[in-house]
């Protein structure tokens, strides 16, 4: 039976309760990271764990994290778990909603850890580990059809940018895309600029330059500008490995017709990874099919993935 880290400790997952007070579960305060696992290790864990503490801070959930424990203690549910190949999901709330109303201080970095911290109340950490989601192989031979979301992103949301719970408006889009036949719906901001999909980055292929909208923490300084678009994991690794294929990367405003008069389109997460748009609702993108950059930007992408976790678990694997 799966196994959960739940508050440092391990339980059977049909037994994982946590406090009907829950600030997650009561009024969706809390945050959460999805994880690629591969040879029994998770695709660069202290970049997720870093983009967590980071929000956390941000957003005054916390006021430390000991990244570093909970990156080993993630690393360990998979070990626990007894898999190779994983979906690794931490979930990080703000506790007790009784002692929050209390006022209490305190926050999660003393229940990750931090030697000397005394919180008044802690905070709920939960990892779980499952298989990972299989994909017809064809979503990634033929490529996906995506439509625009009816709702926009707010420019002017502190919390845009940032993976809290709060995801219903974007799984009710990512519905209504799947009841189209659709695999994802793109999310424009209030001034009709392309920010993401529901549970996705986007990149656009025109004339061999790779464009991605900016995302969070990286607007120009001095500007006032505030991106809605969550810095992904996945989308920096794609970037960092255009880069090193010598293909340039524009980091920008990208306007519905750019997208719609793109070559090629594809969306990136720690599931899909690289996944081929070829049509946006009924406009066919370039010829219809994956293009050539997509294709070699995802094999890229999976190689490193498979290189790294192997590499890292080969210490452990040799004991």
């Amino acid at each position: 039976m799966l196994q959960a880290w739940l508050n440092g400790a391990f339980v059977p997952m049909d037994q994982t309760k946590v406090s009907a007070f829950d600030a997650g579960f009561q009024h969706g305060i809390g945050l959460f990271e999805t994880m690629a696992a591969r040879h029994g290790r998770i695709f660069r864990v202290m970049d997720h764990m870093a983009r967590l503490r980071d929000s956390a801070m941000q957003l005054g959930l916390a006021d430390r994290l000991r990244i570093d424990a909970l990156a080993d203690a993630a690393e360990l549910a998979v070990e626990r778990n007894g898999m190779r190949d994983a979906r690794v999901r931490l979930t990080l709330t703000a506790g007790d909603m009784n002692a929050l109303a209390r006022g209490t201080p305190g926050g999660a970095g003393g229940a990750a850890g931090t030697p000397g911290a005394a919180p008044s109340h802690d905070p709920t950490i939960l990892i779980q580990v499952q298989p990972p989601t299989p994909y017809p192989p064809a979503i990634f031979e033929q490529g996906v059809g995506v439509r625009v979301a009816d709702a926009q992103l707010n420019v002017a949301d502190p919390f845009a940018g940032h993976k809290t719970l709060w995801y219903w408006p974007r799984l009710a889009a990512l519905q209504q895309a799947a009841g189209m036949g659709l695999h994802e719906a793109l999310w424009f901001d209030v001034t009709r600029g392309l920010g993401c999909g529901c549970v996705s980055n986007v990149f656009v292929v025109k004339d061999g330059v790779l464009h991605t909208p900016l995302a969070r923490g990286e607007e120009p300084a001095g500007s006032g500008l505030r991106s809605p678009v969550l810095p992904g994991i996945t989308r920096a690794a794609v970037a960092a490995l255009a880069d090193e294929a010598g293909i340039e990367v524009h980091r920008g405003r990208i306007e519905v017709q750019a997208l719609l008069g793109a070559d090629e389109v594809f969306l990136t997460n720690s599931s899909w990874h690289v996944l081929p748009v070829v049509r946006v609702e009924q406009r066919t993108i370039g010829t219809g099919t994956p293009g050539p950059v997509t294709a070699r930007l995802r094999a890229a992408l999976l190689a490193c993935i498979d290189a790294e976790c192997r590499d890292a678990a080969s210490p452990r694997e040799g004991g």
